[in-house]
């Protein structure tokens, strides 16, 4: 077992050497163009081009309808946030051009209460898929509806330019304002409600998943029961094929759950759990937020929600685990902590601790898999502990945190993680700091592309902020989302 260290077998011939962080460059930032872009919140390679769907103004929308108590709010938060244009975009890159371009913005349309508001918050799903009715594989969009809008939409492009709804708001009326992931799996497209109204962008009202073989006439139906059965799984939250099963991941006070199916036959399908209780860690895995398919293997990192801390639930703050699990049904800590469960003692394999030993790894957000590797991108929220009211924290922990500072930690803990690994066990860095932007304080989404590995960050730090050693907000030109290449250069393979 190694740790922070080059993996033990070298990778072969025919395996590239992993990325490091030099091998990445910036292709987008400053929200690219717009620093109220907060998230790169979906992702997907198209007919050359990189999409970006992005969710904007993040902390207003935060600060009106969540109960975070902040001695600063990080930028300007404007009493009404829909003062704000929170209009979603879609943007397009096409690498060896210059720039990014503006493909589509959220039209506006009357809300529920009369007024003027964007028909969508952000674009949380992509997917290139090819249904009964497509001539050839489309784009495929999942939106975010503001609370007093019709509901979420699915948007389909086949030229990149046109973004046009092809479903009714809301999937036919569900009581839903978003949709969380598209998944293709033998032939059709899954998604998932993940938000509903009343400051519940990851609880859904209607926790199922839905399936559609011709997603561009809007035909959907719903392939599991409610939470599979269990009130206690709020929203089923992330989704991924492996062989002949289609996986499902849920969010659940008492520990996520996994549950998976062939999907054949008369829905609803047949489906079987095959890990509960977090993989006994119970609460602190409250959310299971990513998976990957990655060498025979299905791969889950944890979370917590809003961010590793969950005052609703009363659940954390604690690091997040990454498990692999097998296709018997057996299973792995990978990254963890070590605890006895019903098929054993568990112990972290690659030797990290929660979070990659990050107590404020409170996501594992994204996986994917580029050149023989698995990267793995967090959600990193100790940025937040300069702007947080700590009228309540315990005098212990206060006080560790007068000796450290928030300027300190801002420069040299603050930025998401981002490792890599080529066995699974074996997990190296490669940035602690968010590529050396500690506004960026999640990894949301990673392409594999022919040109390189896309990254997207999540930074709603932007367009003007209020530094942790100043005294009032200034222009923050590193603020917004951005979009960032790894690609090798030839004399770095062959130094290798």
């Amino acid at each position: 077992m190694s740790r922070r260290a080059e993996p033990l077998s070298a990778p072969s011939r025919e395996i590239p050497p992993g990325l490091r962080q030099a091998d990445f460059r910036p292709v987008g930032v400053g929200g690219l163009g717009d620093g109220h872009n907060a998230y790169a919140h979906s992702m997907a390679w198209y007919k050359g081009r990189i999409f970006v769907g992005t969710t904007r103004g993040n902390f207003p929308l935060l600060k009106a309808r969540l109960p975070i108590a902040m001695t600063t709010w990080p930028v300007e938060c404007p009493e009404d946030p829909f003062s704000i244009d929170l209009r979603a975009q879609i943007l397009s890159y096409r690498p060896g051009e210059d720039g990014w371009k503006l493909v589509h913005r959220a039209p506006e349309i009357t809300g529920s209460h009369g007024k003027t508001i964007p028909r969508d918050l952000g674009y949380r799903a992509m997917a290139v898929f090819q249904g009964e009715s497509d001539m050839e594989p489309a784009l495929y969009v999942g939106t975010w509806s503001p609370a007093k809008g019709p509901g979420p939409l699915v948007l389909r492009s086949t030229d990149g330019e046109s973004f046009i709804p092809v479903s009714e708001p809301g999937l036919a009326d569900l009581p839903i304002t978003t949709l969380r992931s598209l998944v293709a799996f033998k032939g059709k497209l899954y998604t998932t409600p993940a938000g509903s109204r009343g400051g519940n962008p990851n609880v859904a009202g209607t926790p199922y998943i839905l399936e559609s073989s011709d997603p561009a006439r809007g035909k959907w139906r719903r392939i599991s029961e409610p939470g599979f059965g269990d009130p206690d799984n709020k929203t089923v939250f992330e989704m991924h094929p492996l062989g002949d099963f289609l996986y499902a991941g849920t969010f659940n006070v008492n520990g996520f759950q996994i549950w998976r199916s062939r999907c054949e036959g008369q829905p609803p399908y047949v489906w079987e759990k095959v890990i509960t209780e977090g993989a006994y860690r119970g609460p602190l895995n409250e959310v299971a937020t990513s998976m990957m398919a990655f060498k025979g293997a299905l791969y889950i990192g944890s979370g917590i929600q809003n961010g590793g801390v969950d005052r609703q639930n009363g659940i954390g703050p604690g690091a997040s685990e990454l498990i692999r699990l097998n296709q018997d049904g057996s299973w792995d800590l990978l990254v963890g902590s070590a605890r006895e469960t019903p098929a054993g003692e568990k112990k972290p394999l690659s030797g990290y601790n929660p979070g990659f030993d990050n107590f404020f790894n409170g996501y594992f957000w994204r996986m994917c898999e580029h050149e023989g590797w698995l990267y793995m991108g967090t959600f990193d929220w100790s940025l937040m502990l300069g702007y947080a009211d700590r009228t309540s924290w315990p005098p212990s922990f206060e006080h560790i945190f007068e000796g450290v500072g928030s300027v300190n930690i801002r420069d040299h803990q603050a930025g998401f993680d981002l490792y890599r690994s080529h066995d699974g066990d074996n997990w190296v860095p490669v940035t602690t700091t968010g590529l050396d932007n500690p506004y960026n304080i999640g990894l949301r989404n990673m392409v594999s592309t022919p040109h390189g590995l896309f990254l997207g960050t999540a930074n709603p730090f932007g367009p003007r902020v209020w530094p942790l050693d100043g005294n009032g907000y200034v222009d923050n030109p590193r603020g917004g989302c951005e979009v960032w290449l790894g690609e090798h250069s030839a004399s770095e393979e062959e130094n290798e």
